[in-house]
């Protein structure tokens, strides 16, 4: 079994910065991508940024020059820093693993239980 957890969400005035964290725990052989997604209010949960176990990023354009997803593989663990927050970044953020339990399992995905970002103007 694998759980995934975020952590780092919280309230914060527009400009500002917030660090998420997501750690994945539990019968991990290997994990290959992991990534960041969000989902406001009456809208589609969308990506935000992903990142590969060799390190390759995506991110969306929102996002883009804002965000920068980083992972620490030793800790099966990827952040997201948020930076310049604006108010439509306001979501709940779920963290997305894609993670193969022994040799022979193929991959899974698993989602964390989300952490609200909330961005006043």
């Amino acid at each position: 079994q694998v759980q995934v957890a975020e952590s780092g969400g919280g309230l914060v005035q527009a400009g500002g910065s917030l660090r998420l964290s997501c750690a994945a725990s539990g019968i991990i052989f290997s994990i290959n991508a992991m990534g960041w997604y969000r989902q406001a209010p009456g809208k589609q949960r969308e990506l935000v940024a992903s990142i590969t176990s060799v390190g390759s990023t995506n991110y969306a354009d929102s996002v883009k020059g804002r965000f920068t997803i980083s992972r620490d593989n030793a800790k099966n663990t990827v952040y997201l820093q948020m930076n310049s927050l604006k108010p439509e970044d306001t979501a709940v953020y779920y963290c997305n693993a894609d993670v193969r339990g022994t040799y022979y399992s193929g991959m899974l995905h698993y989602w964390g239980q989300g952490t609200q970002v909330t961005v006043s103007s």
